[in-house]
């Protein structure tokens, strides 16, 4: 696959030294050595940096995410300032959904919240698909980036079918997912109307981002943890199998990640990423076994950690470096995101730490 933007994307026939698809981030994707081992923290372009909440300070976060100019910004800042391996695109999951027609906001101190709930065909029906049109200012922004990233890689970003649909279907974050699951219990088909045309909306939005340039894409599953398995593999598998099955050619790796997802892991792995994500629940060795040695693992330090005296974390570093060597690949990184009250002097150290005590000389490579 090629790129018409004037930055280098992580694709497979691009390995050039130094560019993006030679990073150690993209060599752990895909699972091939590299100097050392790579770390980004999810929320890392958000509100533990002053600088973010300056610039966001009188600026609404659905605009923030509309603005090609401070998405650029705000996700450059945690790589000017933490050293990471990665950037990812500041943006919310419910973007796509915004641009396909759904009248919601993102509240402060609450989440999305969604004006006219799902709960019908009707419902489904008016959320129409999108366009690069549609989100055109994550295309502009996507490319602003890549130029000035250089061959630092840059992560796409979309939320995944199931935990978009219990945003419609709640009408906000919800602790049970009580409505969701009832939906999903008495109505199956309307359930699958409503994930498949989520599917449909998440492709395209990622398609948009791997064209302007992105390096990798991730897709957030962060409800499907209140979820049996079983239920899992029957309202949501095929869903998410669908998008990443949709990024196959894309040539571009593609990561997978879900909160509270220990039991899931293995059904996770079946959907058909090349990166699963694992939260601070499951030890890396023990997601490994269960995920297999086809992929790849990301994660997966607790983010409560962060706050803990110096000597504590790094000896949960030093611990989640040394279960993550059972995995044919690693990506360190938190089991979720940066918490708002973490000292972001302590994630530069833990990127300092993570590259001085993954080094590898240069002949291992």
């Amino acid at each position: 696959m090629s790129t018409d933007t004037a930055g280098t994307a992580a694709r497979d026939e691009d390995p050039r030294s130094g560019g993006p698809a030679d990073s150690a981030f993209v060599r752990a994707c895909r699972r091939l050595p590299g100097p050392h081992t790579p770390v980004w923290f999810m929320r890392q372009a958000g509100r533990s940096l002053p600088e973010y909440r300056e610039i966001r300070a009188n600026v609404a976060m659905l605009e923030s995410c509309r603005r090609p100019d401070l998405v650029t910004e705000i996700t450059l800042q945690p790589v000017r300032r933490h050293g990471v391996d990665a950037a990812i695109l500041f943006s919310d999951i419910v973007v796509p959904v915004a641009a396909a027609g759904v009248d919601l906001d993102i509240v402060a101190g609450t989440g999305p919240v969604v004006a006219e709930p799902v709960s019908s065909a009707d419902d489904v029906a008016r959320i129409r698909p999108i366009t690069r049109d549609d989100v055109s200012y994550v295309d502009e922004a996507v490319r602003m980036l890549v130029k000035e990233l250089g061959g630092t890689p840059l992560i796409g970003f979309a939320g995944a079918p199931f935990t978009l649909a219990s945003y419609l279907v709640e009408g906000g974050p919800s602790r049970t997912h009580a409505k969701t699951k009832a939906l999903m219990y008495g109505d199956p088909d309307l359930w699958h109307a409503l994930a498949g045309r989520l599917a449909e909306i998440t492709l395209a939005f990622l398609r948009v981002q791997v064209e302007a340039g992105v390096s990798a894409v991730q897709l957030f599953d962060s409800w499907a943890g209140a979820l049996s398995e079983a239920d899992y593999r029957r309202f949501v598998l095929p869903h998410s199998q669908a998008v990443l099955a949709g990024l196959a050619d894309a040539g571009v790796p593609r990561i997978h990640f879900g909160v509270g997802t220990g039991e899931l892991l293995t059904a996770m792995g079946e959907a058909g990423a090349d990166v699963v994500g694992v939260d601070w629940r499951t030890p890396l060795d023990e997601a490994t076994r269960r995920i297999g040695p086809e992929r790849a693992v990301q994660g997966n330090l607790d983010p409560c950690v962060l706050l803990a005296p110096w000597p504590v974390v790094e000896a949960e570093v030093r611990r989640v470096l040394e279960q993550g060597r059972a995995a044919p690949g690693h990506v360190f990184n938190l089991g979720h995101g940066v918490l708002p009250e973490t000292d972001p002097d302590v994630l530069t150290r833990v990127v300092a730490l993570v590259h001085e005590l993954s080094a590898r000389p240069a002949d291992q490579d």
